[in-house]
């Protein structure tokens, strides 16, 4: 179990897997508590984003970059999207930071402060209470002097040429290919199909 010193290190990889997600880490306790982001996160508060809880991940795990090869779990391209250290946004004297998180994220109402390169402020993770929600949480940006009124998407903010990026246009051109391939198989034209059902 490996600490990083006095301040609390966060990471967001951008993982291109079976589908592009964010991965949302947090040190605590030694380790990287971690939430899947589909959608990547937002400084926008009216954006809710769903991130769903996921098993811990080491802490030297926070730097990783490359290609987790195919058969293992997340197989894939992994970047980094964002880094920088957190606080607890609530403050209680002669606690640290860490142990106030822990009772937090107990509760499922996680408020921290992100100083990163381009995400900065206060944020919460907030546990859904549904009956089927699971591990699923809500990612928040609080209305602060970081925060934007204006649509905000993640992957504007991503190296264009990164191999990741390289990663989900190759599959989304695969994928292009594989729809154009069954449509040609496909043993009744969808032309043919419509003119039988208006016959019939």
């Amino acid at each position: 179990m490996t600490k990083s010193g006095k301040q609390l290190k966060f990471v967001i990889q951008r993982h291109a897997a079976s589908r592009l997600h964010y991965d949302f880490r947090l040190e605590m306790e030694g380790v990287l508590k971690s939430w899947a982001v589909p959608k990547g996160p937002s400084l926008n508060p009216a954006d809710k984003r769903l991130a769903m809880m996921v098993e811990d991940h080491p802490y030297d795990y926070r730097t990783f970059e490359g290609t987790i090869p195919e058969g293992n779990y997340g197989a894939g391209e992994v970047e980094i999207w964002d880094e920088g250290t957190y606080e607890a946004l609530q403050k209680e004297s002669r606690k640290r930071d860490e142990t106030i998180l822990l009772k937090e994220l107990q509760q499922g109402s996680l408020k921290f402060i992100l100083h990163g390169k381009k995400l900065k402020g206060e944020f919460a993770l907030v546990k859904m209470k549904t009956e089927d929600a699971g591990n699923a949480w809500l990612l928040i940006k609080h209305k602060d002097e970081y925060a934007v009124t204006t649509k905000y998407d993640a992957e504007k903010f991503t190296n264009k040429t990164s191999k990741v990026t390289k990663a989900v246009k190759a599959k989304a051109a695969r994928t292009g290919v594989q729809k154009k391939q069954a449509v040609k198989k496909s043993p009744v034209p969808e032309a043919k199909a419509r003119k039988q059902f208006n016959e019939n």
